[in-house]
């Protein structure tokens, strides 16, 4: 993919993020229906909305790109492609991450949309309609926000760090104990793909989540950060991105190259024992 190309499917997915984010907030007052994902998780009809908005618009612009959402799955390419093939164009999109955050009223939710090119992020954008900010990069592009670069965090002592943390699995108390006392603090905010790309401007120092990520959560969040100059891997140090995993597979981690390895042995390595 040229330079030129990135940069007018940047322009596209920005303008696409930022009219999702105006039905978000104009549908914010009046949600209709609220319907249970799973014992833990929401939809409402506005998700359903703003995922349409954005597959129509893209459809007519690339009518020969492959679709991936969180409500409605996988839509081939015209070519016939599955988007999990790692083969040509696939819009990645989770048009409300934070959706119960959304419901409850909560001012914290953001519109992801990424394009994935031959297995690889090459654009993304996170758009938070509540505070009009746009999070930016291509995979050969600085990280933006609202146009301007930035970057993650420099800070020096990893005892400073205020991390975006959500542990799961063994031994969970041990090891956000092990994480929680070598840093200052941590916060679930319920939007990882917003939480993600503040750390490429160090609105975060870091990022944890031990799994039940899925695709359309780091697509686009990942690449922002990554660009921004942050060390992004999964929970065992490889590649984080794989556009052929499951749902609710990933885990991720996300930090300044000094500090990534050692919270990354905290998050594997915490005593077993509480």
């Amino acid at each position: 993919m040229t330079d030129g190309r990135s940069s007018g499917d940047l322009a596209f997915a920005i303008e696409l993020a930022t009219r999702a984010g105006r039905l978000l907030l104009e549908r914010s007052d009046r949600i209709e229906r609220i319907d249970l994902k799973s014992a833990k998780d929401v939809v409402t009809e506005v998700d359903h909305l703003s995922e349409a908005l954005i597959f129509d618009a893209i459809r007519r612009e690339h009518p020969g790109d492959a679709l991936l959402g969180e409500e409605t799955g996988a839509h081939r390419s015209r070519g016939g492609l599955t988007p999990t093939a790692g083969i040509g164009r696939v819009w990645v999109v989770d048009p409300l991450d934070g959706t119960i955050n959304y419901a409850n009223g909560i001012p914290f939710f953001c519109v992801s949309i990424a394009l994935v090119a031959d297995g690889r992020p090459a654009v993304g954008v996170v758009h938070d309609p509540v505070r009009g900010e746009t999070f930016a990069a291509t995979a050969t592009g600085p990280a933006t926000l609202d146009g301007t670069a930035i970057t993650a965090s420099g800070k020096d002592q990893l005892s400073d760090f205020v991390v975006s943390m959500s542990l799961g699995g063994r031994a969970l108390t041990s090891r956000a104990r092990a994480v929680r006392k070598a840093i200052r603090v941590s916060r679930s905010m319920g939007s990882a793909a917003l939480a993600l790309a503040y750390v490429a401007h160090g609105r975060f120092d870091a990022f944890v989540q031990q799994g039940g990520l899925s695709t359309w959560d780091i697509a686009a969040a990942g690449l922002i950060t990554e660009r921004g100059g942050a060390t992004v891997t999964d929970l065992a140090g490889g590649p984080w991105f794989d556009i052929g995993r499951g749902p609710k597979s990933i885990g991720i981690l996300a930090a300044p190259p000094a500090h990534h390895a050692a919270l990354l042995g905290l998050v594997a390595d915490a005593p077993r024992r509480s």
